[in-house]
């Protein structure tokens, strides 16, 4: 199966969301008011689904699904450039390139539960698969066998992992990590971070000090931040993405679970109220259901 089909199967709950009632060959007026409030029930946002709904009605478009694919993929292209040359009809394919990190540490954030160290894995199979060099560091030093999950992935992978002892300081462990990068000349060295709640100060406090010591070890990393967002959360991820992007500066967002909600249009808020592109996407639990994020590709799979 094509990641296209996986993808579409993958997003069928939210598309029945958006889709099932709505009559499309009806009066154009009841399909953009049913078209409104199954936009908010996906979790796409009050603001951004009256913008949707503007621009399907300002492109005077007979073809209303069409017209409600090109306004959805401008709400999920942060870059005002490549939003630009969407609308005079250029789609720029996203896939075709690598995703590649600014810099060469990327620091992996999140709360409990979304699959953050399985992520990472993930992404170290995807880069090494782009021949780079790659490194994790086991930085879930609270979890019981957080690192050891991590390590294990290493083993399997054949990438290595820099571990410490169970409750050691995750700062002092970057430090290590991101010091040994750099005296190895690794392309890519991925941080797992401990699962942490995003309304708990002192944790967040505490993944600011990680951040501080990865740039000590080597200035100007870590290159990247990127936050894992489960996406059955739903608005609730949204949260979690301004309070991990106030404490660590979000560069990117992986969302993964995109199979087991319907609530996948959470993903147009987060690009639009944050400004940070969505890196990847998952659909699935195999290393090939993480994928690189492509807007008119996650459109065209949402609505057909």
């Amino acid at each position: 199966m094509s990641w296209l089909q996986r993808l579409r199967e993958g997003l069928t709950k939210t598309r029945e969301n958006i889709t099932k009632a709505i009559p499309w060959g009806g009066d154009p007026e009841e399909v953009l008011e049913e078209l409104e409030y199954a936009l908010i029930a996906a979790d796409v946002g009050v603001e951004a689904t009256q913008e949707v709904i503007e621009e399907v009605r300002a492109s005077g478009k007979r073809d209303l699904r069409e017209a409600m694919k090109e306004a959805l993929v401008l709400q999920l292209e942060p870059d005002a450039r490549r939003a630009k040359l969407r609308k005079l009809g250029f789609k720029p394919d996203a896939r075709k390139a690598t995703v590649e990190p600014a810099g060469k540490v990327v620091l992996m954030v999140g709360v409990n539960g979304v699959g953050k160290t399985t992520t990472i894995a993930k992404l170290g199979q995807y880069y090494r698969s782009k021949g780079k060099s790659v490194m994790f560091c086991a930085g879930d030093t609270f979890r019981a066998a957080g690192g050891a999950q991590l390590g294990l992935w290493g083993e399997r992978l054949g990438i290595p992992v820099i571990q410490g002892e169970e409750g050691s300081d995750p700062a002092a462990l970057a430090f290590d990590a991101a010091s040994a990068r750099k005296a190895r000349g690794v392309d890519l060295l991925m941080v797992d971070t401990a699962g942490r709640l995003h309304t708990k100060h002192n944790l967040m406090e505490e993944l600011a000090k990680v951040k501080r010591s990865i740039a000590k070890a080597d200035p100007g990393e870590p290159g990247e931040v990127w936050l894992v967002l489960d996406a059955v959360t739903g608005q609730n991820g949204l949260e979690q993405a301004k309070r991990f992007n106030e404490t660590a500066g979000l560069t990117g967002v992986i969302v993964t679970k995109l199979d087991g909600t319907a609530k996948g249009g959470v993903l147009v808020p987060i690009v639009r109220e944050l400004g940070v592109p969505i890196k990847f996407i998952g659909v699935g639990e195999k290393a090939d259901d993480l994928q690189p994020f492509d807007a008119g590709e996650f459109v065209e799979a949402l609505l057909g």
